[in-house]
Order: structure tokens, then sequence, then C-alpha cells
């Protein structure tokens, strides 16, 4: 027999048939409708096992034949620009449009990259820079400037955030962290060292 649980269950259930069991006692044996147990059986009586095999679902046709699949990197190699499209990028909502011009078949780019992957074409994401970026101005940037920011302490998150929390945790809701300091007395919700405004 197959590997396929289901054309085994539906065996189990021919010959279980062939031993004088009724199709209700089947059924419940299996923990299958009545109903199925007689389709399995009427399968079986016209077709034999190839009756009891199943059937995957083939899906949806396929737009594209094979060889229309072939051309499509041949397309691509000649260019984005050779289309209309500015710059030499690949992207999936292209392809489409590539695909839709040549055979007129409207794919979705999710499609067009499980298309792309079969045919082991990679799509290419556009870099968007600025158009007036100076890329020797930034290098220049990073070789003089950049070295002596780094260096520099102007902001301490850290500090910043140890300060906020020792503030956050005064009983009051305004702290004297934030505020001009009151008379030093311990709050029973906080820690001794914290002043709280009277």
């Amino acid at each position: 027999m197959t590997k396929d649980w289901r054309a085994e269950r539906r065996w189990s259930a021919v010959t279980m048939s062939e031993t004088g069991m009724t199709q209700r006692e089947i059924a419940e044996v299996l923990n299958v409708s009545a109903m199925a147990v007689n389709k399995w059986l009427a399968a079986h009586r016209e077709s034999g096992l190839a009756g009891l095999c199943s059937r995957p679902h083939p899906g949806a046709k396929a737009r594209l034949n094979p060889d229309q699949l072939r051309l499509i990197p041949d397309f691509l190699s000649h260019g984005a620009e050779a289309y209309g499209f500015r710059g030499q990028v690949w992207t999936c909502p292209r392809v489409a449009k590539v695909i839709e011009h040549e055979f007129e078949v409207m794919y979705s780019t999710s499609h067009v990259s499980r298309l792309l992957k079969t045919l082991h074409w990679t799509p290419q994401r556009p870099v968007e820079r600025a158009s007036q970026r100076d890329e020797s101005a930034i290098a220049d940037w990073r070789i003089r400037a950049w070295p002596d920011l780094k260096k520099r302490r102007l902001w301490n998150a850290g500090n910043w955030f140890s300060w906020t929390k020792a503030g956050s945790i005064c009983c009051r809701a305004v702290c004297a962290l934030t505020h001009r300091l009151g008379r030093r007395r311990g709050c029973p919700s906080s820690k001794p060292a914290i002043i709280c405004l009277p």
C-alpha cells in the first residue's frame, strides 16, 4: 500500500467491509461519517485500488506556459531602461509590468516574487538617496569632523535616565529634583535620600 494515511484509511474501510462489518460500524471505528464510508466503498467497486488513492488538488491552471517562463530572464537581461524605467534596477512591480507588456498577463507583486525564485532570478531593490548627495563631502566629513564629535560627551543618556529614575520614585507628583529644594524628609514609598516639597 501507499504511505498516504488517507488511502490507508480507505483501504481499512474496504477490508472491514469484507469481514462483514456494517458501514455504520466502520464509520465508528474510523471516526468518520457513514456517508464517507459509503463513497469509499463505491469508489473501490468502480475503480478498484486506484479509486482509494488520494488525488492532490492540481490548483489553478498556470497563465504562462514553460516556454514563456523561460523567456522572462531574457527580457530582464535587456535592462530596466529598455522598458522605459528609470535606472537599471529590477523590482517585483517592474517585472510584473514587463510580464503584462510582453504576455498580457497580470500578476501580483507577491506572485512575481515566487515566479522569480523558481527562475533563480533575484529582484533588486533601489537604494533611495537624495539627488544632491555629495559622496566626496561625506567622506571628508567622516575623516575631519566625526572623530572630534565622537570624543565629546555632549549628552550622556545613562546619567539622564538614572536622574529621572530617582525623581520618578518620589511619592509626590512634583519632585525636588525638578523644582526648588525643600527640607529633607523621608517618604514612605521612596528611598530616604530623596527630597520632597512639604
